[in-house]
């Protein structure tokens, strides 16, 4: 037998109480679902009772959860109902799948046709069929970007997948977090990504990316002149350092041979291509059972469940976890100890985390962040992989490379230096333009909206339409891909990797599209209050190691560059054939 009470505490807080459930004719101690209540009563009873108390709360929480499920079911119901009328008259390709829809053909890895062929047989604005029977919109409108990640931002939130499938994953940092609480983490965050702190960072750039130099150098003096390198690995693991030190005040990884890797790098080069194998699971079925039970109960499903990317996932999680408890504690202990702990630190006190952990310590306590937000690499393998394909502007920017350092006297460049180098700036930018390392984001309207178009499209009864409606709980997924491939506005080579376009004044069309980006008439970064934080920082990483290593090596392809596909993973990334690991060779050589 099983009571079960609602009673409120001396604060307010309504707390569900089991006073008493009967199991092999004996009555256990009252207790408290774990969990609910922060002081928790002992328990009391013996290791018998307890067990068969916990086989009586699974059942009562996959009760609960069933209820909860019907229910949503229902409601989603009536919700799908009225999107369907809603929507009716916007065109779009024909659901494969009741239960998926084209889920599984915007997001996998070999989705690149997919979306090509949305782009041009439907434009801008788009209908896709969701999970469930549901409506999803498909947009790279201009217009309709800026309503929905800009001006309307709190109505079209992340999908709660995305929310709940972050926060078990990185935590309550930025990607965690919404509204209010995102607001005042950025808020944070904003002077330690500032363009003043980011010059102080570079000679912490530019010391990691020599020891990369030299580890290549090395190796290729130790052996055969032309060597084919594993480039990601190693760009993988400069990245890692480059946060590692700028931003975390912590060295990861010497940077001398391959044996030296840190796991860490490893982890985070297999971490986004076995998330896009759980991506439907993540982000159509965890938001309805992140909340049953209590964390111990689910990770004991988890253990239970024949699901190899899900253990994988997990103990990456675990993995990742530790590292980063660890680099917290030592920075807390060398804060705790005073300015001289600091200085004799990584970075000096100077990297990221450490300025963000001295300003949370003077901002007032309504604004301070709890311990847990403040612990929270293909591009720049894709420009070194372009530029070997494209010897001609290898060629163009290295000479303009060796002519600049020359008038620096082989000194390192300076962060307005490396600002002014057109044609290095033209070959990031072009770069970030076409291989866009994130392709879509998508967004969940909290509440009935209108999403303005600044094309009209032709709807399905041979109107024009000029806005559509989105009713509560409609999905948009803003494409990113086709927005910074658009040839409307970047006219008909918008396809084709040409770094000369920046070098001369872009298309007037796209410049009054008002693109939302923060980067460059891009949406590589995003817009609006969910913006990539870092993109700065992203930025001086790459022209610092781009401009290194193109000065001294030569890059041309690898015998297997035929074979080399870049999936479209939550972040793109290179596999060989059928071999699903991602890697990226490069023959290299010194420039005589």
């Amino acid at each position: 037998m099983l009571n079960v009470d609602i009673c409120s505490t001396s604060n307010g807080r309504t707390e569900l109480l089991i006073t008493s459930y009967r199991c092999s004719g004996r009555i256990a101690q009252a207790a408290y679902i774990e969990g609910l209540h922060a002081n928790c009563n002992p328990w009391q009873g013996s290791q018998s009772e307890r067990r068969n108390f916990d086989i009586l709360m699974s059942y009562f929480n996959i009760h609960f959860a069933i209820t909860a499920l019907v229910s949503i079911a229902f409601w989603r119901f009536l919700v799908r109902r009225k999107s369907k009328r809603l929507l009716s008259n916007i065109s779009g390709p024909p659901s494969p799948s009741w239960f998926k829809g084209n889920y599984q053909q915007v997001f996998n890895p070999d989705a690149w046709g997919f979306h090509e062929f949305l782009a041009e047989k439907y434009g801008s604005m788009s209908r896709l069929h969701g999970p469930y029977g549901t409506n999803t919109l498909y947009t790279f409108d201009p217009k309709a970007m800026q309503s929905v990640l800009v001006k309307d931002q709190d109505v079209f939130e992340e999908e709660d997948g995305f929310i709940k499938g972050n926060l078990l994953i990185f935590g309550e940092g930025l990607l965690g977090t919404l509204g209010h609480q995102h607001r005042k983490q950025r808020k944070m965050l904003n002077p330690v990504f500032s363009a003043a702190h980011m010059r102080e960072m570079i000679p912490v750039f530019f010391e990691v990316t020599h020891k990369l130099e030299s580890a290549l150098k090395n190796r290729l003096q130790a052996g055969p002149s032309t060597q084919e390198v594993e480039i990601l690995s190693w760009m993988g693991r400069t990245a890692l350092e480059l946060i590692g030190q700028a931003g975390l005040g912590y060295s990861f990884d010497p940077l001398t041979d391959e044996e030296s890797a840190h796991p860490y790098s490893q982890v985070i080069k297999e971490l986004f291509p076995t998330l896009i194998r759980l991506q439907f699971w993540q982000f159509n079925v965890l938001p309805y059972v992140s909340w049953i039970g209590t964390a111990g109960f689910r990770r004991r499903i988890v253990k239970m469940l024949p699901w190899k990317d899900l253990h994988h996932v997990q103990d990456m999680i675990d993995y990742m976890y530790g590292v980063s408890e660890e680099i917290y504690k030592m920075k807390i202990n060398a804060l705790n100890a005073g300015d001289e702990a600091v200085a004799l630190q990584i970075g000096r006190g100077n990297d990221l985390i450490s300025v963000l952990m001295k300003e949370n310590m003077k901002a007032s306590k309504e604004d301070r962040l709890r311990d847990v937000e403040v612990i929270d690499q293909s591009g720049m393998a894709r420009i070194l992989h372009l530029l070997s394909q494209h010897p001609e502007a290898q060629q163009k920017l290295r000479q303009e490379l060796i002519e600049a350092k020359h008038l620096k006297d082989g000194h390192d460049f300076s962060y307005e230096d490396l600002t002014t180098l057109p044609y290095l700036d033209a070959v990031c930018r072009e770069t970030l333009r076409l291989y866009t390392p994130v392709t879509t984001v998508t967004r969940r309207a909290r509440r009935d909206a209108i999403i303005p178009l600044l094309r009209p499209i032709i709807g399905m009864d041979g109107t024009e339409v000029h806005e559509v409606a989105a009713p509560n709980d409609t999905t948009v997924v803003v494409s990113i891909f086709n927005s910074n491939r658009n040839p409307d506005l970047w006219g008909e080579d918008a396809g084709e990797w040409k770094p000369e376009r920046w070098l001369s004044p872009l298309p007037k069309a796209l410049l009054e599209a008002r693109i939302p980006g923060v980067y460059s008439h891009l949406m590589t970064f995003l817009g609006g209050g969910r913006s990539c934080i870092g993109f700065k920082f992203s930025q001086l990483e790459m022209k610092v190691v781009i401009s290194t290593l193109v000065e001294k090596f030569q890059f041309s392809p690898s015998s297997n560059d035929s074979e080399i596909f870049w999936q479209m993973n939550g972040v793109t990334a290179p596999v060989i054939g059928k071999d699903n690991h991602p890697q990226l060779p490069i023959r290299i050589s010194l420039v005589n």
